[in-house]
């Protein structure tokens, strides 16, 4: 397996080849992955976010299922059923989409919240539980979910807290600028770069990577700031519901995920103010005053703003 640094940049460089000027995006999809979290990409329809599922699950060289969620779509959908065969005069499992690496939960807000809770068991102990019988998922595994912050009421059902805080990120995917779509275009002009993909990584890579993440060191200095800036959503007046331990510690597993690609054997407070607000901010519950005045992003703005960061040799042994 290629260096941590090394292995970041052709990430970058290879969906760069399927998506221009994602770095950033792809970046915190690699730390999701390192840090088994799930992520929610949110923004218009067309700019790229289910290309981005499908080309994360190529360069892995990982099993990869969609689902494409409407109001009509069961948890036996989801999960899998219990099926009688007349053949064999018997009970049968089918297992559902969740048996894979990477699940793309497409437009996910448009399922029922029926169908919605189905995830829940997956998302926090990577298992399913069909008719009473419990089963492993395949590992790695990762739910990438989409939605459209625009769509109409009519037809969709808002995300519960309980299933946004099972997400890791929410990531916006944002627009092109003109220079990255002028290369888009001649990209696409001649052919489709999806299928010119070779895998990077494995699964067993993956693994590893998972594992050495744990080992990144936390100094008390920088554990303390991510800690003050935890208990500031709890304490803020703008917030009626701050972060959950839950929160707490996806937060840690994601700043040494990103000092582990970085190529570091210490997290820096850098690496906790960059993952802060897609890691903290959607799981923010807003007073109903500052949801007429004010975003979760300006609010994790001016709550990092209000917090010291630990000088270098705070954090540095």
């Amino acid at each position: 397996m290629k260096n941590h640094p090394d292995l970041l940049k052709q990430l970058k460089e290879s969906v760069g080849n399927v998506l221009v000027g994602k770095d950033n995006v792809v970046e915190l999809l690699a730390i999701s992955l390192v840090s088994s979290g799930h992520v929610l990409l949110e923004d218009v329809p067309g700019t790229g976010k289910t290309m981005l599922a499908k080309t994360l699950a190529t360069l892995m060289d990982a099993a990869f299922n969609r689902i494409q969620f409407t109001p009509d779509v069961l948890p036996s959908d989801v999960t899998g059923i219990q099926f009688f065969n007349p053949k064999e005069q018997s009970f049968e499992l089918r297992p559902g989409p969740v048996m894979t690496n990477i699940l793309l939960a497409d437009e996910i807000n448009r399922a029922t919240p029926r169908t919605q809770s189905s995830l829940l068991e997956v998302m926090e102990e990577f298992q399913v539980t069909i008719d009473g019988q419990t089963m492993p998922l395949p590992q790695p595994f990762i739910v990438i979910a989409t939605q459209n912050p625009i769509e109409s009421q009519q037809g969709t059902f808002a995300l519960p807290e309980a299933q946004m805080d099972r997400f890791l990120m929410q990531i916006p995917v944002g627009y092109p600028t003109k220079q990255e779509e002028k290369t888009m275009l001649k990209l696409y002009k001649t052919s489709k770069p999806l299928d010119n993909l070779t895998p990077l990584i494995s699964n067993e890579d993956i693994t590893v990577l998972q594992e050495e993440r744990g080992k990144i060191m936390i100094s008390e200095a920088v554990e303390d700031y991510l800690l003050d800036i935890v208990s500031a959503t709890r304490e803020s007046e703008d917030i009626e519901v701050g972060v959950s331990p839950r929160g707490t510690l996806a937060f840690m597993r994601s700043v040494q995920a990103r000092a582990l690609l970085h190529g570091r054997s210490y997290v820096t407070p850098e690496d906790v103010k960059f993952l802060a607000p897609c890691v903290l901010g959607h799981r923010l519950v807003l007073t109903l005053e500052s949801t007429m005045t004010r975003t979760k992003e300006d609010i994790m703005d001016r709550l990092l703003q209000g917090i010291e960061a630990p000088v270098e040799q705070g954090y540095v042994k």
